[in-house]
C-alpha cells in the first residue's frame, strides 16, 4: 500500500529524533487505517475541513475591525505558523505532517476578538478558560456534532502544550511552539507597522543588528537560527543570543503594540459584549443552538463549559450580530 511506502521513506530518510508515523501512540478510539495517508497526514487533513479551522478566517488576531483587507487574522497567523514550522521541520528531517497538524490545529480554541474574548471568558466563567485547553476539547469533542476528529495524541499533545508555559513530547511540537512566537513577532509587527502604530526605527537598534532591520530580514534570521542551533539535537532551540533578542523584542512588542492605547480602546468595549453573552446564555441556556444544548442534555456538560464552548465558536461578525439581536432594539437598526 502507499501509506506503508510512506512510512518506510520516513523510517529511511527523517532524522533518528523524528516523530514516526508507524509509531503514533494512536488514537482514543481504534479505527482502520487509510490505504493512502500517514496518520499525521491524515490528522491534518481532518482539521483543514473541519468547521472550526473554516471559522478561523473571522477571528480577531491583534487589531479589532481593521481598515484594510491586509491585516492578519487568526486563519493567516494559523497558516504562516504552519509555513515556519514546516521549513524548520524539512530543514531539521523531521515529520512535516506531524508539524503541520498541530499548527493548522493549534489556534482552534480562540474566541472571537482574540485574547481579549479569551481574557472575558476566563475571568467570568468559574471552571476558567484557555484557548490550547479549548483547541483539544474541539478535536476531542466537540466538532463532528459532538465525536470529535479522533486524532493521534501526539498532534493533540502538540496542540496542547504550544504555549509558553509548556513544554510539548515531540520534537514537531517544539516546533510548532516556537515558530508561534516567531509568527506572531514578525506579522504583528509588519500589521503594526501598517497601522501607523510603530515605524522600523522604532525597533531597538541592538536587535536591529543582530536580526536584521527588517521584518522579513528578523524572520528569515529566527528560523536560519533554529535550524543552526538544533540540528543534529534531540532539541528544539535557538542560540542563546538569538533567544535573548527575541525575549527583548516580545517584550518591545508588549509595551508599543499589545498594551498600545490605540490599538487595546475597543477591546474593553470586546470584552463587555462576551462577558453579557456569557450572563444572556447561562440564563437561558436552551436558547443556544441545539448541537450545545444536546452536550448539556445528553453528555451531561456543566452548562458553564457548554456556554463558553458556544460563544468560543462564534467568529467576530457573529458575536457582534448575536448582541445586537438579543440587546439592540430592532428600530435602532435602521
Amino acid at each position: 500500500m502507499i501509506r506503508e511506502m510512506i512510512e518506510e521513506w520516513e523510517e529511511e530518510y527523517l532524522s533518528p529524533y523524528a516523530s514516526l508515523s508507524k509509531h503514533s501512540k494512536g488514537r482514543d478510539r481504534a479505527e482502520e487505517q487509510c490505504d493512502i495517508r500517514p496518520v499525521y497526514q491524515r490528522d491534518r487533513d481532518r482539521i483543514l475541513h473541519s468547521k472550526a479551522f473554516r471559522r478561523l478566517k473571522d477571528k480577531t488576531q491583534v487589531f479589532l475591525t481593521p481598515e484594510g483587507a491586509h491585516y492578519r487574522t487568526r486563519l493567516t497567523h494559523t497558516l504562516e505558523v504552519s509555513q515556519n514550522a514546516r521549513t524548520i521541520a524539512k530543514a531539521l528531517r523531521l515529520n512535516e505532517d506531524l508539524v503541520e497538524a498541530i499548527a493548522l490545529g493549534h489556534d482552534l480554541g480562540h474566541t472571537p476578538f482574540g485574547h481579549a474574548g479569551e481574557r472575558a471568558l476566563n475571568r467570568v466563567c468559574p471552571l476558567g478558560f484557555s484557548h490550547h485547553v479549548q483547541s483539544v476539547r474541539i478535536v476531542e469533542l466537540l466538532e463532528k456534532g459532538g465525536t470529535g476528529l479522533n486524532l493521534t495524541w501526539e498532534v493533540r499533545d502538540g496542540i496542547l502544550n504550544h504555549k509558553t508555559s509548556t513544554i510539548p513530547s515531540t520534537l514537531e511540537g517544539k516546533i510548532v511552539r516556537l515558530s508561534d512566537k516567531i509568527a506572531y513577532i514578525y506579522h504583528d509587527m509588519d500589521d503594526a507597522i501598517r497601522g501607523k502604530i510603530l515605524t522600523e526605527k522604532d525597533v531597538p537598534k541592538r536587535i536591529g543588528k543582530l536580526l536584521g532591520m527588517t521584518a522579513r530580514l528578523r524572520l528569515d534570521s529566527f528560523i536560519h537560527d533554529i535550524v543552526s542551533a538544533s540540528s543534529g539535537k534531540k532539541d528544539i532551540c535557538m542560540s542563546p543570543q538569538v533567544e535573548e533578542a527575541m525575549r527583548e523584542l516580545r517584550k518591545f512588542m508588549f509595551v508599543s503594540v499589545y498594551q498600545n492605547n490605540e490599538v487595546k480602546k475597543e477591546e474593553a468595549k470586546a470584552e463587555r459584549l462576551v462577558e453579557t453573552l456569557y450572563q444572556y446564555f447561562m440564563t437561558y441556556p436552551m436558547r443556544m443552538s441545539q448541537e450545545f444544548i444536546r452536550l448539556i442534555e445528553e453528555k451531561e456538560e456543566p452548562t458553564e463549559r457548554v456556554v463558553c464552548d458556544y460563544i468560543a465558536s462564534m467568529t467576530d461578525t457573529f458575536a457582534i450580530a448575536k448582541y445586537n439581536e438579543l440587546f439592540i432594539p430592532d428600530s435602532w437598526h435602521r
